[in-house]
């Protein structure tokens, strides 16, 4: 007889969720977005503007309240966006660290401001004007999502300005060259412009210095291979002939752009990437350790193989998750990379949480499945229950 889970005798207070809206938009930012603009110009309204921004900012979702800033701000600041725009740009304080190479996003609370440029300068008069400011202001806080608005409005003109864009001393309006016209950018408005219309920016920007602007080209890439695998692969192809990047560094962009493909089992990526479609190994061992989970504790597993032969090994695991009415859902991790030598073995154990308080998921009782896949091909099925406090 199966040995019933014990009930807490007092309950734990709950703990506080972290608010990202609230960390990122609340009344000591705007105070913050208020100074500067009153040291820029001593007759702006600071009080008023942080005033009327917080009567209904609390109310408002993360993306709300970009919108909500920038249009209070709308009363605060000349009609005439050409003033606006010198009011603007005269208020930003230095730009981020150009001494960084990577993971320096900038400061949220100057997304509201790219937002008031698309509200009140996505017009053929105020174009150049647009584009300058904007320029500054990823220098502050990056422009992907406001670029597109000029993307679509403007295509070639706002191409024009990007590919001088591509060759900046600053790497901030590098990325955004890259990252602003990627086909798929979380968040962000939908382009209109043909996938392969910004791939000559690619050709520049993939010999970046900096790791911040390759990682949004392998992004971008990783875009573009989920509907044209054959147009990113031939790119890498020609990047790897001209030798313009660090072969180390080419070889992580190559990687991080084909990883969707990847999980797929794509041979062609997996063949560019040095991965056999039918590796020379043994499966001795995939075994779970949990039989049965609870939501918010983890299910556990163990992979044993052995070489025949020198071989490269990409391991992921699909988990094949019981939904809502019967259905299925399927997502696939990344688990290992290994470079094995004929004849060595190897031993991977994993942790995957099942968290009972996430947000981007929700989780179901019943039969879970997990399959181990290397180098795009299945390797036996291990299935668990999961139990949830709604069973």
């Amino acid at each position: 007889m199966a040995k019933a889970r014990s009930t807490p005798t007092s309950a734990k207070p709950e703990k506080e969720k972290f608010s990202l809206k609230d960390h990122l938009f609340n009344r000591e930012r705007i105070v913050y977005l208020a100074g500067l603009f009153q040291q820029a110009d001593e007759q702006f309204d600071a009080a008023g503007f942080v005033r009327q921004t917080m009567k209904s900012l609390s109310s408002l979702e993360l993306k709300q309240r970009i919108k909500h800033i920038a249009t209070t701000l709308e009363d605060y600041l000349p009609r005439d966006f050409r003033k606006a725009a010198v009011q603007i740009i005269a208020a930003l304080p230095p730009p981020l660290d150009p001494q960084l190479t990577d993971d320096d996003f900038g400061d949220f609370i100057f997304a509201p401001l790219g937002e008031f440029v698309v509200r009140n300068g996505l017009e053929a008069k105020h174009l150049k004007r647009s584009l300058r400011t904007l320029k500054q202001l990823t220098m502050r806080f990056s422009m992907e999502d406001a670029i597109r608005y000029f993307l679509n409005e403007f295509p070639q003109e706002t191409m024009d300005e990007l590919r001088s864009w591509a060759v900046d001393k600053n790497y901030h309006v590098r990325r955004l060259a890259s990252e602003g016209t990627r086909p798929s950018l979380p968040w962000s408005a939908k382009l209109s412009l043909d996938v392969g219309v910004p791939l000559p920016l690619l050709d520049i920007l993939h010999a970046d210095p900096t790791r911040y602007v390759t990682r949004s080209v392998a992004n971008h890439l990783n875009d573009v291979s989920k509907r044209h695998p054959e147009r990113v692969l031939e790119l890498l192809q020609r990047w790897r002939t001209a030798s313009s990047q660090d072969p180390s560094e080419l070889d992580w962009i190559s990687r991080h752009a084909l990883r969707t493909l990847v999980k797929q089992g794509h041979a062609p990526a997996l063949e560019f990437l040095g991965f056999s479609q039918l590796p020379p190994i043994v499966v001795d061992r995939f075994q779970l350790s949990t039989p049965t989970v609870y939501a918010g504790e983890a299910v556990e597993f163990t992979v044993e193989l052995k070489a025949k032969r020198d071989t490269r090994l990409v391991l992921d695991y699909v988990m094949d998750a019981a939904k809502a009415g019967g259905r299925r859902s399927q997502k696939v991790f990344k688990l290992r990379q290994l470079d094995l030598s004929a004849g060595q073995s190897a031993t991977v154990t994993k942790r995957h949480v099942l968290r009972a308080d996430a947000t981007t998921y929700r989780l179901y009782s019943g039969t879970h499945h997990i399959t181990l896949q290397i180098n795009g091909q299945s390797f036996g099925t291990a299935s668990f229950e999961l139990v949830t406090a709604e069973f």
